[in-house]
Formats: structure tokens, sequence, C-alpha cells
């Protein structure tokens, strides 16, 4: 006779993986992968690329929490890969902005369960758009010695769709570019940015509900590709033609953020 003690042991499979089904997590696994090669090899635009490609996929909200997990793990890596010192100085040299930043994206994560979702479409392919024709079209704008009021309004702006989308780049590129900041110093500076943000984020959207225990194990399991992705990317990153790639994967976002508008317009 079987005695109970020594029956077998199950794990339930976290209900939000048989919802969506193998296909689905598959396609999302490959999206973050994609997302954390391009994080290695430019710095930035892993949560445009989870954001655009996951909402073909699920419900934006769902594909929201995706990439919290992932993108506090990338960008904590990319703002502490010079060393805390470094990252204190960033910090003390752009507070304005990161206060204004992260007071605005905690009040705007709030809002992400209450707006319809081609609201929402539109809101993340809109800056998504706007930034990517910027930059192919090779537009930079310029900024000499910038007040802390712009600063701020442009901290305070990013953080808004960050809140929304989890999508700060776009806005905080921009402001780096027009005032002329070096590429290696932009580079520390977009981590330490993006990392804080992606803190606030998570925090902002645990409070909010969108990272909950329903969601989070997705966006626990979206972790490994996404640092698979990030470990590729570093290890390219000098190897290949930054200019050439770096386009191509602009028009990728271009067409994704087109794809969010069409969307948000046409349902």
């Amino acid at each position: 006779m079987r005695r109970a003690d020594t029956q077998d042991i199950t794990f339930p499979m976290p209900a939000i993986f048989e919802i969506l089904g193998v296909e689905t997590l598959l396609l999302a696994f490959l999206i973050t992968l994609f997302g954390g090669l391009i994080k290695g090899m430019v710095g930035f635009a892993m949560p445009m690329v989870m954001i655009s490609g996951l909402t073909t996929i699920m419900a934006p909200e769902l594909a929201l929490a995706a990439l919290i997990l992932p993108t506090l793990l990338a960008n904590s890596v990319q703002a502490l890969r010079q060393g805390p010192k470094a990252a204190s100085k960033s910090v003390r040299r752009f507070g304005v902005f990161l206060a204004a930043g992260l007071l605005v994206l905690m009040l705007s994560a709030q809002l992400v369960r209450v707006l319809p979702a081609n609201v929402m479409f539109l809101l993340i392919g809109g800056p998504v758009v706007a930034f990517t024709a910027m930059q192919l079209l090779g537009w930079k704008p310029r900024l000499s010695n910038p007040s802390r009021m712009i600063e701020g309004v442009v901290g305070g702006f990013a953080g808004f769709i960050g809140g929304l989308s989890g999508i700060w780049g776009p806005p905080t590129v921009a402001y780096l570019t027009a005032i002329d900041t070096p590429k290696h110093d932009q580079m520390r500076i977009q981590g330490v940015i993006y990392g804080l943000g992606a803190l606030a984020l998570t925090v902002a959207h645990m409070k909010s509900g969108v990272l909950r225990m329903e969601t989070a194990p997705l966006s626990a399991l979206m972790i490994l590709p996404a640092g698979i992705g990030m470990w590729i990317g570093l290890r390219l990153h000098d190897r290949i033609d930054q200019k050439v790639f770096r386009k191509a994967t602009l028009l990728v976002l271009f067409v994704a953020g087109l794809n969010l508008i069409r969307r948000g317009l046409l349902g």
C-alpha cells in the first residue's frame, strides 16, 4: 500500500503561463531576447522593443508587466558598469531631471489600469515614432546651458511616458544629445537614469496592480532572455558597424511604433 506522505508532489504552473500558451511565451521570449541584444549593443531601446513587440501578442497591461523586472536588471547592470562613484556623480549632475521624472512616473503609473487600450497604444507609439524619425532624419537638437526648468520639464515628460509604458529612453536620449554629452558619459548617465527609473517603475506598478502575483512570474521569466540577449549584445558591441546596426534598429522601432499608432486609431 502506498503511504500518503510519499505521494508525488506537483507544483502548479502559474495561471498566466497557462492562459498565454506555449506559442505566445516563445514569441515573448524571442522578442525580449532581441530587446536585450539591442540594449547590450547600443545602451537603450529594450523597453521600446519589448512593448512594441509584446503588445502584438498580449494585452498592453500584461506587456508592461512583462518588461518591468528585465528592465530593472538590465539598467542596474548598465548604471553600475563604471562603478558606484561614477553613478553617484551622474545622479548629482542630473538631479533635477531625475527628481521630476521619478515624481511624474509614480503618478502616471497609476493611470495604466484606467486608460483605454487604444489611448495607451497612442501614448506609447507616438514618442517611439517621433524619436526614431528624428534620429533617422539626422536631426539633433542643440541646447547650450539649459536651465533647470528645461531639465525638469524634459525629465517630467520622460517620467510621464515611462510610467505609462516603461519607455523613457526617447526624451532622455534626445536631451543628452542636445546638451552635447560625451558618448562615454552618455552611456553611464543613461544607465543611471534608466536604472533609477526602472526601480521607481517597479515600485509604482506594484502599487498600481500591474505587477502582482498573477503577472510577476511572466516578468521574472523574461529576465532570462533579456540577460542572454544583453550578454550577447555587449560582446558584439565592438565587432559590427554600429551606425548600420543602429539605423536598422531604428527602422524596426519606427515600423513598430507606426503599428501601435495604427492600432490606437483603428483598433
